[in-house]
């Protein structure tokens, strides 16, 4: 019985992946998420379609794999890190580090989170990122406070992850990150 080792990427299908990756995210937030095909998106990096088809599958795989991208720092540092974020932290300094943490993805991504809203809109709450994000809000609501819907509350304050609402706070000078941590604690306080 061997144990199963995790097959390694070639040199140049990981430079691939991190072209078209790139071109994705500049095609985001220079076209906007409605007008990024795969076609597009192979043309920019430099690679055939069927690389990048045959890499992510359709286009609601290639934007589940940026925003996969963009959020694994994130998801390690919550893992394994070191508190607040990682385990040893109050659950309540944890999911405040945290929402801060994922709003600043946000405000960084937001033609990404547009485009992820719309290409996987059938399917969100089964995108791993997602999945992850409204597990661990649901567990550290629920240590903090056992009487409430965590489950609910959990899906409610990701629901906040909005493209539009964010692109609108940033134009009013307003940061998203803050409003996101005020309706946990105010959420968490009642």
């Amino acid at each position: 019985m061997g144990v199963d080792v995790p097959k390694q990427e070639r040199a140049d299908a990981a430079r691939n992946r991190q072209a078209v990756l790139q071109a994705t995210e500049r095609l985001l937030v220079e076209r906007g998420g409605d007008h990024v095909s795969l076609d597009a998106v192979a043309a920019a990096a430099g690679v055939g379609k069927g690389t990048v088809f045959r890499r992510f599958g359709s286009r609601a795989g290639l934007i589940r794999e940026l925003l996969e991208e963009r959020s694994r720092t994130l998801r390690e540092n919550v893992t394994g890190g070191p508190p607040p974020l990682g385990p040893g932290a109050p659950p309540r300094e944890r999911l405040m580090a945290f929402l801060h943490e994922l709003a600043g993805i946000g405000e960084q991504n937001a033609a990404l989170l547009s485009a992820h809203e719309v290409a996987c809109a059938d399917h969100k709450h089964e995108d791993p990122s997602y999945r992850f994000w409204a597990r661990h809000i649901a567990n550290l609501i629920t240590a903090e406070r056992p009487d409430v819907d965590a489950d609910f509350l959990s899906h409610a304050i990701l629901a906040t992850f909005d493209a539009d609402l964010i692109r609108h706070m940033q134009r009013e000078g307003k940061s998203f990150a803050e409003a996101v941590q005020a309706m946990a604690r105010t959420l968490l306080d009642r």
